[in-house]
């Protein structure tokens, strides 16, 4: 079955099961990427958003956000809430479903990972230096410039049709690179809220053979400042006319 909420759903879940699956491939013990450092991660996430959005579009989501910030920042263009509430649940249960998936892909690593900071680290961000204030900030800064340059790419104020539909997932997945390598060093660049609260949960929920809390008290800061910053950067497109 076809449909916009499954298309956000499945692409959510391609994505972080790339995504973390990155993660997991650089950080768990005896894995054959293992240590294989931030370039890796940055690029893998790169891919993961590229695949994610073709997902998306072939199970009916001609949208693919893939994040509520995105679907909050459109709304807020456009004035038009609907998809709001819907895609965000299609977004999440995605996410959780992909976070599953990577867990049971690196079932034998869990156990002989004995640091338990490294396997959260597999599903959901962390900042490098814990300053609340500091890291929202991080977080609103690098979720505007993704929607406001996600929005450049389909505007006739920057090209007079928009990007080449096809090309569309391409620069995205270069602008989600291009992020994670000049602002993703603070926060570990959440700069979506189901992308973090997802992989969260099932980190909390799921037997991960040592593992330790997941961190509630963070949770907020990769929530909360990609909202504000798909805000900011929904209103600006709004008043350029973009």
């Amino acid at each position: 079955m076809r449909s916009p909420f499954v298309g956000e759903f499945v692409g959510t879940l391609v994505m972080i099961l790339l995504g973390d699956g990155v993660v997991a491939g650089v950080l768990l013990k005896r894995s054959k990427a293992e240590n294989s450092g931030w370039i890796v991660i940055t690029a893998g996430w790169a891919f993961a958003v590229l695949c994610g959005i073709f997902a998306a579009n072939l199970f009916g989501s001609t949208d693919a956000h893939l994040n509520p910030a995105i679907t909050l920042a459109f709304a807020c263009k456009t004035g038009d809430f609907a998809k709001l509430v819907p895609y965000a649940i299609a977004q999440i249960a995605g996410a959780f479903c992909g976070a599953l998936l990577v867990w049971l892909h690196y079932l034998p690593h869990w156990k002989i990972t004995e640091d338990p900071a490294l396997k959260l680290g597999v599903f959901c961000t962390a900042p490098a230096v814990r300053s609340l204030p500091a890291n929202l900030l991080s977080e609103i800064i690098t979720t505007a410039t993704l929607i406001l340059i996600v929005g450049a790419m389909s505007s006739k104020l920057v090209l007079s049709t928009g990007a080449a539909a096809g090309l569309t997932p391409y620069l995205v997945g270069c602008l989600v690179w291009g992020l994670g390598l000049s602002l993703g060093g603070t926060t570990g660049y959440a700069i979506n809220p189901a992308r973090d609260f997802g992989p969260r949960l099932a980190h909390a929920v799921l037997p991960i053979a040592g593992k330790g809390r997941s961190d509630w008290g963070y949770a907020g800061i990769p929530i909360v400042g990609p909202a504000i910053g798909g805000v900011i950067a929904g209103l600006i497109l709004r008043w350029i006319g973009a």
